[in-house]
């Protein structure tokens, strides 16, 4: 069984909380665009963009795919009527490397959405997640992300 996780929510202004987690970190979440963080969605969107990118990039250097550099970019379209859930994201994977191979990115992308990244498949069961990828080859020779 897994280590039970745990947050801590105080109120630090009025429309702003700092979250302190378990692992002893600390983050601002907030609801007004003039404060101290993002809002809980925006936050959960970078959710996924950590969870899927931890998992896809553990399991391109297992395949030996030397990326030099990684960003993800997460589009989320909410319903108009409150709660306001995600009903579609759109998550755009950017790779940047040497001889990487589009078959490899995708078996990652696919291997990790749909069997490790927990915060996916909790999304895709109210939402519609597309992944997309794009390649672009290292100009200059750099050290693989460690």
């Amino acid at each position: 069984m897994t280590k039970p996780l745990s947050v801590r929510a105080q109120s630090t202004g009025t429309s702003t909380f700092t979250i302190d987690s378990g692992s002893k970190h600390r983050i601002v979440l907030s609801s007004v665009e003039e404060d101290q963080g993002p809002s809980p969605m925006e936050a959960l969107l970078g959710a996924l963009a950590g969870c899927a990118g931890i998992g896809i990039l553990s399991i391109l250097r297992k395949m030996r795919q030397d990326v030099t550099h990684y960003e993800i970019r997460v589009h989320g379209e909410r319903a108009e009527q409150d709660p306001k859930i995600f009903t579609d994201i759109t998550v755009e994977h950017i790779f940047t490397g040497t001889g990487l191979r589009p078959e490899s990115i995708q078996r990652a992308i696919e291997l990790d959405t749909t069997n490790y990244c927990g915060v996916n498949i909790m999304l895709g069961k109210s939402a519609a997640i597309k992944h997309t990828f794009q390649i672009h080859e290292a100009s200059e020779p750099e050290p693989p992300l460690v």
